[in-house]
């Protein structure tokens, strides 16, 4: 299969300002791409421009707002002169919590940011990258196949998310356009730190659920780079660690067991009991 070559194509990164967006806007610097950062930062643009001397532009934008991204698609046009692929990176886990205890708003921001956001991005770059065969890549996680007990709309919006990319896999097709849909478990960024390792009945209700060997972290500059790989070789789908890729594979057969398991676990009813009376 013949190399995308990144050199001097335009990538849009929502998210961009942190742990794994920065860390995948570097790969693309260094891989000679110009790059445009989309995040809620008030200096994104402060933030753009430490990246690199040249080749970047921060815009300051919630990718729950659409007229937003449009916008900052268009300021990348205006600097560029197209898109040539688009990162929806930008996400959030929030508080874990059971369904029952978690507060409406909290659900409806997961939901927002992790499902409308993408929705959004690749909407407000779409012609562009059609217009330029170009690619979408989408961040979902192993959470879109693992039991999200404790996060459901977090896991929720990643199966989404999954779902997103394999319908435009398709879509795309027809225009020598793709799509990259990457799962990744536990990145060591902000998100995770917050979400699990300062909540310890998270972080022993995540030990208690998921086989140990499959919780190695990865760094934010690994998984960039699976991701930067993946979109020179067009791939479809990229897992990291590797090690998930026989839970994905055999899902349909695994599964019923781990949530029959899980659902009969009297540890993982204390923890939820401990984690619903917070």
């Amino acid at each position: 299969m013949t190399t995308y070559e990144l050199d001097g194509k335009v990538v849009l990164i929502t998210g961009g300002t942190g742990g794994l967006g920065s860390a995948t806007a570097r790969a693309l610097i260094a891989r000679g791409a110009r790059v445009g950062i989309v995040d809620l930062h008030p200096q994104t643009s402060e933030i753009a421009a430490r990246l690199a001397p040249s080749g970047v532009v921060g815009v300051t934008a919630d990718v729950c707002d659409r007229d937003a991204l449009h916008d900052a698609v268009g300021r990348l046009c205006e600097r560029f002169g197209r898109v040539d692929i688009a990162i929806a990176n930008a996400g959030v886990m929030g508080r874990g919590s059971t369904l029952r205890t978690m507060p409406a708003p909290a659900i409806d921001k997961v939901l927002a940011v992790n499902v409308n956001g993408v929705i959004n991005t690749v909407n407000a770059a779409m012609e562009q990258i059609v217009a330029n065969q170009g690619q979408i890549v989408l961040i979902s996680s192993v959470f879109a196949f693992l039991n999200g007990t404790g996060a459901i709309p977090y896991a929720m919006s990643k199966a989404a998310v999954e779902q997103l990319g394999r319908g435009l896999r398709v879509e795309l097709a027809q225009h020598g356009a793709s799509a990259t849909t990457a799962y990744f478990s536990l990145i060591q960024t902000d998100m995770i730190k917050h979400g699990v390792d300062e909540d310890p009945t998270i972080a022993e209700l995540l030990a208690r659920t998921s086989p140990r060997p499959l919780l190695k972290r990865i760094e934010p500059d690994e998984a960039a780079q699976a991701i930067v790989n993946a979109i020179e070789h067009r791939s479809p789908r990229v897992i990291r660690p590797a090690r998930w890729t026989p839970l994905s594979v055999l899902r349909g057969v695994i599964n019923p067991a781990i949530d029959a398991r899980m659902a009969g676990d009297r540890k993982v009813r204390a923890l939820l009991r401990r984690v619903e009376a917070r």
